[in-house]
């Protein structure tokens, strides 16, 4: 019961965290309030066709009838656009596919009775709404979320003006098309007048250009959308080669200075045999251990799963030494806990992970007042925590989730970036956590198991 509880809980806060949920009860209002705001122009129209049914003007037929379907678009697109958005927020909070059909069926009759309470003309929820759902409901499905608000908004408000169109057909309102009280008038003086039939044919003209404009403009934005997905895992593919390729000739490089090694260590051991002095046999065993971690780390480059223990002061001092070296850069390094704790790491990739993020924080905080990047460490019980800290000027939330891709950057070169740090962490038994807040600056930190101190 419990856990039933707990999972709840995070749907709902999942829900009230949703961006498109927030977008589509704001469109929802909006739609609500348009007829309100606009209701002054409304009765000035309803006068103006009043005065229609007293005097036969074709003209003022037409452009009242189309002074209507602008009225009648402007109202419906954000309550059809809120729909949309309010079922694609429910689907993903609840991962419930179901409520995209629900959603829009249930909201948009709420919205005309709403608006009906708002303002003295009528609208009616007929055919023309059903033809609309079912539309949209089916677009949305075969465009599989690749739009975003923006292209739906073009390709919705083009659809909706052309749909509504057919409620100023006189001979499809017993069908259920235009039974409000402004395209009932609409019609009932064009029949009165004799331009029933012109104005019929005037309205399925604009409704075939219209639907057929938005359907063209929504297969032209998914193929645009389809094309650029493309082109982004292409380019994602060609990095990963790129990294692959040069990862490979670096093995090459580095395997080839095994033999200068192996024939340095074979000089040295002649030098001691040939020289028995004790300050020569001193330097043959620096050299020795020179060329001993020298050959360690050859491996630790070669083969990822080479590790060794190390104590996190060790690190840190590599770290320093291997970024920092002949360059004017600088950070603070606090050391929390016990500093000679160890872990079992390849320090190699280990140190390229860390030093990526300490990249990435001076990036932030280049050319910043009072700029501070902090390479902290912390010894816990369990695991030890290795941070970079800046002040600089923070990631965006829905930037988060994108930063872990290969390939992604928010500099001007490419490269693995954070998904490299993941990699490293995660194989080492660990974790890579980030905190951002926009304007405050950014923590990004590694877990890794600690060993015996």
């Amino acid at each position: 019961m419990l856990n039933i509880g707990i999972e709840g809980g995070y749907v709902v806060g999942k829900a009230l965290r949703s961006r498109k949920i927030w977008i589509g009860v704001s469109l929802f209002l909006l739609g609500i309030f348009i007829p309100y705001w606009i209701k002054p122009q409304l009765l000035g129209l309803d006068q103006s066709l009043q005065a229609m049914i007293y005097k036969t003007d074709g003209n003022a037929i037409m452009i009242n009838a189309f002074l209507v379907v602008s009225i009648n678009t402007i109202v419906s697109t954000p309550q059809f656009l809120s729909v949309v958005m309010l079922g694609d927020g429910m689907a993903e909070a609840f991962n419930r596919s179901e409520f995209k059909t629900i959603i829009p069926l249930i909201v948009v009759p709420l919205a005309y009775i709403l608006v009906n309470q708002m303002t003295p003309l009528h609208y009616s929820f007929g055919a023309t709404d059903v033809f609309l759902w079912i539309t949209i409901v089916v677009m949305q499905k075969l465009s599989q979320n690749k739009l975003n608000l923006g292209m739906k908004l073009l390709v919705f408000s083009q659809l909706i003006f052309g749909v509504t169109w057919l409620n100023q057909v006189p001979y499809l309102t017993r069908y259920g098309f235009g039974q409000g009280s402004l395209s009932s008038k609409v019609k009932q003086a064009a029949v009165q007048m004799g331009f029933g039939e012109v104005l019929a044919l005037y309205a399925n003209v604009l409704f075939f250009i219209f639907v057929a404009s938005a359907i063209t403009l929504w297969v032209y934005l998914i193929l645009y959308m389809e094309k650029w997905a493309i082109s982004q895992e292409l380019h994602r593919a060609q990095l990963e080669a790129q990294e692959s390729r040069s990862g490979r000739e670096v093995l090459h490089l580095v395997h080839d200075l095994k033999t200068p090694l192996a024939a340095i260590e074979g000089l040295v051991s002649l030098m001691e045999i040939r020289w028995p002095d004790p300050k020569m046999q001193e330097y043959c065993h620096a050299i020795y251990g020179s060329i001993h971690s020298m050959s360690k780390m050859v491996s630790e480059i070669l083969y990822e799963d080479q590790k060794d223990w190390c104590e996190v002061k060790e690190l840190i001092d590599y770290i320093r030494a291997s970024h920092f070296s002949g360059t004017n850069l600088s950070m603070e390094i606090e050391m929390q806990g016990d500093p000679h704790i160890s872990v079992y790491i390849n320090k190699i990739r280990m140190t390229r992970a860390i030093i990526n993020l300490i990249d990435n924080a001076l990036d932030a905080v280049q050319d910043q007042e009072n700029a501070r990047v902090v390479l902290r460490t912390n010894t816990l019980k369990n695991e030890v925590k290795i941070e970079v800290e800046d002040n600089g000027c923070g990631i965006l939330p829905e930037k988060i989730k994108k930063i872990w891709k290969i390939g992604y950057s928010t500099k001007n070169h490419p490269g693995a970036g954070l998904a490299f740090v993941r990699q490293v962490a995660e194989g080492h038994g660990g974790t890579v956590n980030i905190e951002s807040k926009v304007g405050q600056g950014t923590k990004v930190w590694l877990t890794l198991p600690r060993g015996e101190s």
